[in-house]
């Protein structure tokens, strides 16, 4: 079988990519990730990415689109639910637009090994866009694998990243922080 994994960063994808071969699955890496903001933090991943997947001998695709804008301008009036309502669907439906086009027999998410992902309403959305665009969805719960994957990719030295990607999950890993803060201030 055939086939194409989007692919969020290197640390997800190792779990995921050692699991798919175990059961001889022909694997094809994609990055689409215009979600991950500033440049700095999207380089380092991309960057990351690649150098990973040449090092294991994975084929893979950078689909390069730096879409601040396009992002913040499609997510900024429902910041809560920005996962669920364009994130995931947006850079998954790419991919699994390629996987169609290229004659890949299946798609699935390095998403689906994080425990911090919204992952039936992720799961949804791939089955959603299998039935769309006709091609199966390889559904697999690699969540069971993500502490073994983020410990092997530490061991490798991969970059691993502080949070999911967007400006604004930057904003949610330091919230209790400014909170801390705004109080400190308000209590002088």
């Amino acid at each position: 079988m055939k086939v194409l994994m989007h692919t969020c960063c290197a640390p997800c994808s190792v779990y995921c990519i050692e699991a798919l071969q175990k059961e001889n699955i022909d694997i094809t890496t994609y990055w689409y990730n215009p979600n991950i903001h500033p440049y700095t933090e999207y380089k380092a991943r991309r960057d990351c990415f690649k150098d990973y997947m040449e090092s294991i001998n994975i084929p893979y695709i950078i689909n390069e689109n730096y879409g601040l804008r396009e992002f913040t301008k499609n997510v900024i009036d429902d910041l809560e639910n920005r996962c669920v309502n364009y994130c995931y669907k947006s850079r998954i439906e790419v991919a699994v637009k390629y996987a169609k086009e290229q004659g890949y027999d299946a798609f699935t998410s390095t998403l689906f090994v994080s425990p911090y992902q919204k992952h039936d309403e992720l799961k949804r959305i791939c089955e959603e866009l299998s039935e769309k665009y006709n091609i199966e969805f390889l559904y697999r719960d690699f969540r069971i694998g993500f502490r073994e994957g983020q410990n092997k990719a530490r061991e490798l030295g991969l970059y691993m990243q502080k949070y999911c990607g967007c400006i604004f999950s930057e904003e949610d890993r330091y919230l209790k922080q400014i909170q801390k803060d705004k109080e400190k201030r308000h209590s002088m």
